[in-house]
């Protein structure tokens, strides 16, 4: 299978199954735990070439933050989407640019490289909050730069492997959203950096009538993945859950790396 030749009927049964489970996944993320996402990532680009992958993902993505908006848009805080925004610009910008310049198995190394990283970056979330617990309830200050060095990181590695939540979610911890606000904030962010980057994927051939098809094949199981994810998240125990999504997509990043 070519980049250029993509269609449903190239993959086989037993690909689009797996595909169909990857963007069920993806739904789930976006209405409940939002690492799910990356596994995701991980499984499209091992089943498609990894440029063919990134723009299949984008538009299975963008059909999961309509959901997500729809659901919570009136918790978002606009003033930090707003504070972020300028560094995610640069980080979607240089990502374009790494994007237009590697051929596919860099892509696939890279992609595999943001996973293993982004991994990391959860152990920090996860640690950060165990020590930043405070009896009272105040929010502490980040530091003015901050924004930039999580925001252009979720800006390049949105563009890049689609996986820009980690950085995101790191950033958030910080000011100490509810649950609700968490959610809106980034159902809202990531509904517009999705949208931002689609004139940039056409333009370097991710997004192709081809990855449409795909799209359009696979969006009814990422709609079943929200259903799913705003109905049983009430009841999974979270941090077993997270210590799974984290082997797996650690296994997932080395097996890009290592292909």
């Amino acid at each position: 299978m070519s980049d250029g030749s993509l269609a449903p009927t190239d993959l086989g049964f037993a690909a689009l199954e797996l595909l169909a489970l990857a963007a069920a996944l993806i739904g789930f993320s976006k209405t409940a735990i939002g690492g799910m996402s990356l596994i995701s990532v991980a499984v499209f680009a091992a089943v498609l070439p990894s440029r063919v992958s990134t723009g299949v993902v984008l538009g299975l993505l963008l059909v999961g933050d309509v959901v997500a908006v729809r659901s919570y848009h009136q918790h978002a805080d606009w003033a930090a989407i707003l504070r972020l925004a300028p560094a995610v610009v640069v980080g979607v910008l240089v990502g374009v640019v790494f994007v237009a310049r590697v051929d596919d198995a860099v892509m696939r190394r890279a992609i595999g490289a943001v996973l293993v990283v982004l991994v990391g970056l959860h152990l920090v979330v996860r640690r950060r909050k165990a020590r930043t617990e405070d009896p009272s309830g105040a929010a502490p200050r980040a530091h003015p730069l901050t924004a930039w060095g999580f925001g252009s990181m979720a800006g390049f590695t949105t563009m890049v492997a689609n996986a820009g939540g980690p950085a995101m979610s790191l950033y958030l911890l910080t000011a100490r959203y509810s649950v609700l606000g968490f959610l809106g904030t980034t159902s809202w962010f990531f509904f517009a950096i999705n949208l931002s980057k689609v004139p940039f994927s056409v333009a370097l051939h991710l997004i192709t009538p081809a990855t449409l098809l795909l799209d359009l094949l696979l969006a009814p199981a990422v709609l079943l993945g929200t259903w799913l994810g705003r109905r049983v998240i009430p009841h999974v125990r979270q941090g077993l859950f997270e210590n799974l999504v984290l082997l797996t997509t650690v296994a997932s990043g080395l097996n890009l790396l290592l292909r």
